[in-house]
């Protein structure tokens, strides 16, 4: 931002420049950048109205500018108060950098001119899905979660880590909804590519990494706030089914592993995590309550804030509560697993008494309001989740400075650095799985770019004609009906038989170099003997994947997660215990751990 554009702070009589966020001309205290933050946060809340409280709970969803049928949210600052977004799609950096100092802009009108919160899911990797992960926007590209995971090398992560965060910081994005800290012990479910894998020590390495590499210490003006999720650990889903669904409503816990789904949260913790997000699934035989993890005291109360003295932010995950309406696109029902016999004041009542802050997804204040004015909620407890949320904005600087210099955004994401780091993430987490690389200048191709691979040498239309085959694989899922469910890949990790056939024809025909991209734990049995290379990767560029599969570039990825042999070994397998699928293709740490059988310690 130019410093024509960023308003002009006043300054004290004592010199101090301060921002004159409620009008006056004066300093209040909670204007002061030379106070202790617990200072300001308690003279802001002294100052605070019923309903500005109750927005301040909320933390609705966010489009910069009007994008087709969805409208920018802009009222929901202007009109309901709001200050926390969930950005969704991002343009570049120069026009996020933009919209952020003009939603800012507008907060600073406002009564007491609190700054507005920008969050983002993951918007760094390969996945677009609309409820989990973006791309686009210039940002610098790695590898999916489970592929920095399958780096093993913390050091990186954080380096790459910090990137992002420099990255988000720029555009004005400052809490991070990820790292998700849930462990992949149920192969068939969709979200385990945002995951650091199935083993528990793996995983909290990595994600303390991750965090320590996203805030930089203490929370401050240079930090991104990290919201890791999904308290207490969204790993273990009945049959794999997401819990954004009604046939993903429960946590199961056949193996008693509970406590294993929670050491990576405890890394978490350890390394200093600002927010926490909780489940939206019910943890079903775990001993806590029976009711989804966004409503339950057990969870929040006792274990988050009792048995880890977590105080930070705690914001439930998007919709649970009144689903979300796109009029003439789509309409999300809630996800209030457990409590859907509750009305909505009493599903809020319930959400706030358990423990939680912020109320994802939602933009309606009199969803708070109501409850206080019926009594089920006292404005006391308003005030304890008040005091967090502010004390997570005056760390983070925004009172002082929320605008963001658009130049510097603009040079600052997607520099040839950045995108080099990312690169080598990128190539870092391939794994090789069997086999040796490939040699030849007649090339035959199926999903790789082949102006990319015309670079390697000749590309052929027919596989006869060729020295090599390099094929690309997608894992495979169930489709499924409905706009959002479509996104989910879930079910079955078997090829069609059909399918497996062609391939492995195709690799008895000539060598061919398969590569499988596991958002989930594949099944490769059928193919494995008759490929010359078999590759696992984790979201890579074609010229990554190419100088892999020819020998240019060493593969020092490992598994972050066994391979099944089976859709019948996953199904016998519990969902909550690691590595419990019997004799998997490939165990996790291959190609460094032994082929099949046994389990790491």
């Amino acid at each position: 931002m130019s410093a024509a554009s960023r308003p002009a702070p006043l300054h004290h009589t004592d010199g101090t420049p301060f921002r004159d966020l409620n009008h006056n001309g004066t300093m209040e205290p909670y204007e002061d950048p030379r106070l202790p933050v617990e200072e300001r946060v308690e003279d802001l809340l002294a100052r605070m109205t019923l309903p500005e409280k109750a927005a301040l709970m909320l933390h609705g969803r966010m489009l910069p500018g009007n994008q087709g049928p969805f409208p920018s949210g802009e009222h929901l600052v202007t009109e309901h108060g709001l200050t926390a977004f969930a950005m969704m799609a991002v343009p570049d950096a120069r026009a996020m950098a933009e919209w952020n100092n003009h939603v800012q802009a507008l907060a600073a009108a406002a009564r007491l001119g609190i700054p507005v919160t920008l969050a983002s899911d993951p918007r760094h990797g390969f996945t677009a899905n609309p409820a989990t992960a973006f791309t686009g926007g210039g940002f610098s590209t790695g590898p999916e979660p489970i592929g920095l995971a399958a780096t093993d090398d913390p050091e990186l992560v954080e380096r790459y880590a910090a990137l992002i965060g420099r990255e988000l910081r720029a555009v004005g994005i400052r809490v991070a909804i990820h790292p998700m800290a849930d462990l992949a012990t149920e192969p068939r479910w969709a979200r385990i590519s945002g995951t650091f894998g199935e083993d528990p020590d793996r995983a909290s390495r990595i994600i303390a990494a991750y965090i320590r590499g996203l805030q930089g210490g203490p929370i401050g003006p240079d930090s991104v706030a990290c919201m890791t999720k999904h308290f207490p650990g969204g790993g273990p889903q009945f049959k794999g089914e997401d819990s954004h669904f009604a046939a993903g409503r429960r946590l199961v816990y056949p193996g008693g592993a509970l406590d294993r789904h929670l050491r990576p949260f405890e890394a978490a913790f350890e390394a200093g995590t600002a927010q926490i997000m909780p489940a939206y699934a019910i943890p079903s035989g775990s001993g806590l309550a029976e009711v989804g993890a966004n409503f339950n005291h057990d969870v929040i109360t006792g274990l988050l804030r009792g048995k880890y003295g977590f105080d930070g932010v705690v914001c439930t995950d998007f919709n649970a509560i009144t689903g979300m309406d796109v009029p003439g696109i789509v309409s999300l029902p809630p996800r209030h697993w457990g409590v859907e016999e509750l009305s909505v004041p009493e599903q809020v009542a319930l959400t706030l008494h358990a423990g939680a802050d912020q109320l994802g997804g939602e933009t309606d204040p009199e969803l708070i309001l109501g409850a206080v004015r019926s009594g089920a909620v006292t404005e006391a407890r308003l005030d304890e989740s008040v005091r967090r949320i502010l004390r997570d904005k005056f760390r983070l600087g925004l009172f002082d400075d929320p605008y963001v210099d658009v130049e510097a955004a603009a040079a600052t994401v997607g520099t040839p650095e950045g995108r080099a780091l990312g690169r080598e993430l990128q190539a870092r987490s391939l794994v090789h799985l069997a086999g040796r690389p490939l040699t030849g200048t007649r090339l035959y191709v199926e999903g790789v770019d082949p102006a990319v691979a015309a670079r390697y040498g000749t590309v052929v239309d027919r596989p006869e004609d060729a020295d090599l085959a390099v094929l690309r694989l997608a894992t495979p899922y169930e489709k499924r009906e409905g706009l959002l469910e479509q996104a989910f890949h879930s079910g079955s990790l078997e090829f069609e038989p059909a399918e497996a056939a062609r391939l492995a024809a195709l690799a008895e025909a000539l060598p061919t170099a398969l590569v499988a991209q596991l958002e989930r734990p594949a099944v490769l049995t059928p193919l494995a003997p008759h490929a010359a290379l078999l590759v696992g990767e984790f979201g890579a560029a074609d010229d990554l994947v190419l100088d892999a599969v020819l020998g240019r570039t060493p593969m020092t990825g490992t598994l972050p997660f066994d391979l099944p042999r089976s859709d019948a070994a996953v199904d016998a397998a519990r969902e909550d215990v690691p590595f419990d699928t019997v004799d998997p293709l490939f165990r996790f740490g291959h190609p460094t751990a032994p082929r099949g059988g046994g389990r790491p310690a």
